[in-house]
């Protein structure tokens, strides 16, 4: 009962951190505000569009968070703790995004437009870079160690604790952990040119979009390929039930998938989607509906993703320090019965994802255009 609970719970935080990686469509929509927005009635239009999305993305990267907390509190503690260098650039960035949107059209602001939009094109750039960062760790590891005798200690009760002064930011350094930040940011922006495609009802700024998805498609196809051959050599961190240790082995994301089909088929499956909402809107060009076809792509794979690094007797987040300090399900999760209880909370997650699905439809039933803006109301 209690492994069935502690896998449910990392799917449940799979599945969030899938669907945060498509709403970042947001961010990368953002990054291009600049590059295919000519005019100030395109760039608002593009702002517009993004900016009745962007609360969906900062909800979801918050309940992510929340969902680790609750369910696995030693990674929690270990990786917001330890790397908080590298979390607090993200939320910075995530918060400047925020400002931005609120303050950028009031009357009177100190900075001024562009200075707003400009922190919208940081938070585009950075945000899903340190993102994907910080998720390549569940695969790469990080510097620390762990000690639960410490919580009897009463001078300092820390069980986690990072053993370099960099306190995350180290993890920019490591390649691998670079290249799947590269390649979520350029999906990001794929998914944000596909996005305005299907949400904004203009010409000019659709030709433009659709020009700029070669270029960050084909980027982001040979950046994801090349970090997903360097995933299948990697060694990963195994744990030997009987024993109850975890001990380094070659190849095991790829053993991952040999021995679990089903999720090689998932992000199989997801691949195939991007890939094909990119080519139907590239090959059509009055196809207007490619971003479902890779949003869905996006959440499957990168939650197939993340189960490999957890599922299958995997450390899921491993200590480089000392592969024994390595976080697992097992000895990183919550009691059985907060487990339990937040188990019967989430049978309310299908009404949450039905009334997201509703609000959604409701707010893009029309398409935004050229005299939307021109008229008066509420707009970024």
């Amino acid at each position: 009962m209690y492994t069935c609970l502690q896998q449910y719970w990392w799917f449940i935080i799979s599945l969030l951190g899938g669907i945060l990686v498509f709403l970042l469509f947001v961010q990368g929509g953002n990054s291009l505000l600049f590059c295919i927005g000519k005019t100030e009635t395109e760039r608002r239009m593009m702002v517009n569009s993004t900016g009745r999305k962007w609360e969906f993305t900062f909800t979801t990267l918050v309940t992510f968070g929340g969902a680790f907390f609750a369910s696995f509190p030693l990674f929690y503690s270990t990786s917001f703790g330890g790397a908080y260098w590298l979390w607090m650039l993200i939320l910075l960035t995530f918060v400047l995004q925020a400002v931005s949107y609120e303050f950028q059209s009031r009357a009177g602001n100190l900075l001024g437009r562009t200075a707003y939009r400009g922190f919208l094109v940081l938070n585009g750039v950075a945000g899903p870079i340190l993102l994907g960062v910080a998720v390549a760790m569940f695969f790469t590891g990080a510097e620390f160690r762990v000690d639960k005798a410490n919580m009897a200690d009463m001078s300092m009760p820390v069980i986690s604790q990072w053993t370099n002064g960099w306190h995350g930011l180290e993890a920019l350094a490591v390649w691998k952990n670079v290249l799947l930040g590269l390649a979520v940011f350029f999906l990001a922006r794929v998914n944000g040119a596909l996005y305005f495609i299907n949400n904004i009802d203009n010409t000019a700024l659709a030709v433009r979009c659709r020009r700029a998805l070669w270029a960050n498609a084909a980027i982001f196809l040979l950046l994801f390929a090349g970090w997903m051959i360097a995933l299948l050599l990697s060694d990963g961190y195994a744990i030997v039930p009987s024993a109850g240790t975890i001990l380094q082995q070659p190849y095991k994301y790829a053993t991952n998938l040999q021995e679990m089909p089903w999720i090689a088929a998932l992000i199989l499956t997801g691949a195939l989607a991007i890939l094909t909402g990119i080519l139907r809107t590239l090959l059509r060009p009055s196809y207007e509906h490619g971003i479902w076809w890779t949003g869905t792509g996006t959440v499957t794979a990168v939650t197939g993703l993340l189960l490999v690094a957890g599922y299958n007797n995997t450390a899921y987040y491993p200590s480089v320090y000392d592969c024994q300090n390595s976080l697992t399900l097992a000895n990183s999760c919550s009691s059985l019965f907060t487990l339990r209880v937040m188990t019967y909370v989430s049978l309310l997650i299908p009404f949450v994802l039905a009334y997201i699905a509703y609000a959604w439809h409701s707010i893009d039933r029309k398409k935004i255009n050229d005299e939307e803006m021109k008229e008066g109301g509420e707009h970024y």
